[in-house]
C-alpha cells in the first residue's frame, strides 16, 4: 500500500526465518530525522494457518515480551506449518521505561484502527490493521495487569456477535490452558487492537498474565506453555496440544465479567486498602476495601462495596488512587456452553 507510512525489513510473503523491525516514522527534540524501530519476526513454511502474536503494547507488561522473545528466538521454520509472525515488543520506548503509555502520553492500545497520517503510534496501529491482520487467520494480543493492577493469569476474548467466530476464539482461549478465562468488555474506551483484529473477523485471544510491576518464575512458565499450546491448537506450531486433563488439571475456571457493576471504580481520591484476595468469592453489597486520606488523619475511611457477587479476577496494585480509578473487578462464573449461546 503507497499510503502506508510504516516500513518493514521483513518480507511476509517470504519462506523461512526473517529477523528485523518495522520502521515508523518520527521527530524528536533529540533527533528531528528518525525512525522508531519495532522489532519484527517472520517465520513461514508451507501450507497451514497464519498467526500474529503481539507484546508489548503497554511497556510495564514484561510477562508477554518475554514468552515471545523465546518463542520467536527458539521457533525455526521446520517448527512451523503457515506462518506465524511476532512483534514482541511494539512499544520499545515505553518498554525501556517500565511505563505503560508512549513518551508522548499516547496508548497504542486505544490507537486503532489508526491512521496513516495521524502520530507515530496512530501510524503504527495503521499499519497492523491494513497490512498484518489481513495475512492472519487468529492474533493473539499478550497482556499483564501492569504496575497498576494484579490479576489471575487468565486468558480472556470479547464475547463477539458472529457465533462461528465466537466458538473458534472460545476454543482458542480455552486452549491456554490456564486455572482462569475471563470474559470482559472494554471500560476504557475502544481502540484496541483486538477490537480492530476482531472486527475483521479474526480468531482473537488476549491475555492477563498477573501484574502488579513483578513477575513470577511460575507466571514466566504459565506465559510459555500457554502460548505454544495455544500455537499448536491452531496448527500453526508442531505437536499436540496437552488438555488440562492430559496434564492432571481440574476443569478450568470461565469468568464472565460483563456489567459495568463488576468494574468497581474509586468514588474518591485517596490511599486505597484492600480488604479481598484474587480468587475470592464475594457478596454483592460486602466490603472490598477502604479510601484512607493522608492529608485528613481524622477523617474515617471510605468503605468500597462489590456492586455484584462473583470472583475477585482483579485488585488495584497501587495503593496511591485518583478518582475513578479501577479498584476491584469481580466476574460470575459461567461454562464454556453458555458462552455458545
Amino acid at each position: 500500500m503507497s499510503d502506508v507510512a510504516v516500513t518493514s525489513t521483513v518480507d511476509f510473503e517470504r519462506p523461512g526465518k526473517q529477523v528485523g523491525r518495522l520502521q515508523v516514522p518520527r521527530s524528536t527534540n533529540e533527533s528531528g530525522w528518525s525512525n522508531l524501530f519495532v522489532p519484527a519476526v517472520c517465520i513461514q513454511n508451507g501450507r497451514g494457518p497464519s498467526v500474529l502474536i503481539t507484546a508489548g503494547v503497554h511497556g510495564d507488561e514484561p510477562e508477554g515480551q518475554v514468552a515471545a522473545l523465546n518463542l520467536a528466538r527458539e521457533t525455526e521454520p521446520e517448527h512451523v506449518r503457515g506462518r506465524l509472525i511476532i512483534l514482541p515488543c511494539m512499544s520499545p520506548d515505553a518498554s525501556r521505561a517500565y511505563s505503560r503509555l508512549w513518551p508522548d502520553g499516547a496508548n497504542l492500545n486505544r490507537s486503532f484502527p489508526g491512521s496513516a497520517t495521524g502520530a507515530p503510534d496512530q501510524q503504527l496501529a495503521d499499519y497492523v490493521t491494513r497490512v498484518l491482520f489481513p495475512l492472519t487467520d487468529a492474533v493473539c494480543d499478550l497482556h499483564s495487569g501492569g504496575r497498576s493492577m494484579m490479576c489471575l493469569p487468565w486468558s480472556e476474548m470479547h464475547m463477539v456477535t458472529d457465533r462461528a467466530q465466537r466458538g473458534a476464539m472460545v476454543d482458542a482461549m480455552l486452549a491456554w490452558g490456564t486455572d482462569y478465562h475471563f470474559i470482559y468488555i472494554n471500560i476504557a474506551g475502544g481502540g484496541l487492537l483486538v477490537d480492530e483484529a476482531e472486527r475483521q473477523g479474526k480468531i482473537t485471544i488476549g491475555t492477563e498474565l498477573g501484574g502488579g510491576g513483578h513477575t513470577t518464575a511460575a507466571i514466566h512458565r504459565l506465559a510459555e506453555h500457554g502460548l505454544r499450546n495455544f500455537l499448536r491448537h491452531l496448527g500453526v506450531l508442531a505437536g499436540t496440544a496437552a488438555t488440562r486433563a492430559s496434564r492432571g488439571l481440574p476443569p478450568p475456571v470461565i469468568l464472565r465479567a460483563v456489567s459495568a457493576d463488576d468494574y468497581v471504580l474509586a468514588p474518591e481520591s485517596g490511599l486505597f486498602e484492600t480488604l479481598v484476595t484474587l480468587g475470592q468469592e464475594v457478596g454483592a453489597g460486602e466490603p472490598l476495601g477502604r479510601l484512607h486520606f493522608p492529608e485528613r488523619p481524622d477523617r474515617p475511611p471510605v468503605d468500597v462495596h462489590a456492586e455484584t457477587a462473583g470472583v475477585v479476577c482483579s485488585i488495584r496494585a497501587i495503593a496511591t488512587t485518583g478518582q475513578g480509578d479501577c479498584l476491584v473487578v469481580t466476574g460470575q462464573r459461567c461454562g464454556r456452553d453458555e458462552l455458545l449461546e
